[in-house]
């Protein structure tokens, strides 16, 4: 080989290792990517059963039971649709009705009822998540004025 054939060769050679590397990279990420829904949006949206999805909204006053062990069902709300959940597992601490939520999980086939591996509260009492509060406002829910959007 001469001189020039051997450049060539580890110019290509580099070239491949770094698409192989972004296509690894883009293939990872789009296994862990969790698109977020508001309850309004799944009227119109329709996710298949197994996808993994964040939803977010309020907790529905009245809506929090308590079954067998650790299980809890709630709804979520953005005041045009709701959306039970069922979660198993220890709630966060800040978790009650009528404040800010987001559950992370996805739906059975079959059942309408969600089921989340996470739920994330908010972190005080005048906090929401931004993505809550911006798909909140633009389905004309007035807040009080005093959230804090991060």
């Amino acid at each position: 080989m001469t001189r020039k054939q051997k450049r060539l060769a580890v110019i290509a050679g580099g070239v491949g290792f770094i698409v192989a590397a972004v296509l690894l990279v883009m293939f990872a990420f789009s296994q862990s990517v969790a698109y977020f829904y508001v309850p309004g949006d799944l009227a119109t949206v329709k996710v298949p059963p197994g996808t993994r999805i964040r939803l977010g909204g309020l907790v529905e006053t009245g809506s929090v039971k308590r079954g067998d062990g650790s299980t809890v069902t709630f709804t979520i709300t953005d005041t045009i649709g709701t959306v039970p959940v069922t979660y198993t597992g220890i709630l966060p601490d800040l978790f009650r009705e009528g404040q800010g939520v987001v559950a992370e999980g996805a739906f059975v086939a079959g059942d309408p009822v969600f089921v989340a591996d996470t739920v994330l509260a908010k972190h005080d009492e005048t906090y929401m998540p931004k993505d809550v509060a911006d798909r909140l406002k633009a389905q004309g829910v007035e807040l009080s004025g005093k959230e804090t959007v991060k």
